[in-house]
């Protein structure tokens, strides 16, 4: 019975969207490893993130407001849309306006704040995390167990445990660090929805640009 509620939940959606704004359990933090998503999308864009000059490493995909089982999204909220100042604001630490756009959008509604709310609570969630310094020197493409990844994360965040954080991969490279986090953005265990490590024992880290 356990085994197969758990199955279950691991394959929960997000629900039906249009929740409430402000009705949720936690956040997940999501830090996309630039040079992977680069070579899977941004570079065919022709995106500025993409552009040597910005040594981009994990930068924010996204703070997710959370259930314990599945995600609102698209919220009905009495905020304002969030402004074109705004979303500029966030593309030192998210690689584009355009993100900062969209994660508003679909996630950010939900958390119940305003716009610049929501991303002054997004920026503090991405600064109380420190990034490993070796994935910033990483000056050429490495395969390595995606536990690796989440072992560095470990030992450079104290307050860490293996059940706050995930690393997910996409086509066979590192894709993101998930990290779970209380509505006070404290670390936290995940979700079983959330909790989907990448197993893979060589999955390929691109090179830093």
């Amino acid at each position: 019975m356990r085994l197969a509620l758990a199955l279950c939940l691991a394959a929960s959606p997000a629900l039906a969207e249009g929740e409430r704004a402000g009705d949720f359990d936690y956040y997940v933090m999501s830090l996309s490893w630039s040079p992977t998503w680069c070579a899977l999308e941004g570079d065919a864009r022709g995106d500025d993130q993409c552009d040597a000059r910005h040594d981009y490493t994990f930068t924010l995909h996204g703070l997710w407001p959370q259930y314990e089982a599945g995600w609102p999204s698209y919220c009905r909220t009495a905020e304002r849309e969030a402004t074109r100042a705004e979303t500029a604001a966030m593309a030192d630490i998210m690689g584009s306006a355009g993100l900062a756009w969209y994660e508003w959008k679909k996630h950010g509604r939900c958390s119940g704040l305003s716009a610049s709310q929501y991303f002054e609570v997004s920026r503090e969630a991405y600064e109380s995390i420190t990034v490993p310094k070796v994935f910033g020197g990483l000056d050429r493409d490495v395969k390595l167990p995606a536990r690796v990844v989440e072992e560095a994360f470990l030992e450079a965040n104290p307050g860490l445990a293996p059940n706050m954080i995930t690393i997910t991969c996409k086509e066979g490279m590192i894709q993101e660090a998930r990290i779970c986090l209380t509505r006070d953005l404290e670390p936290r265990p995940c979700g079983i929805d959330v909790a989907r490590d990448c197993r893979m024992p060589d999955a390929l880290m691109p090179a830093v640009r």
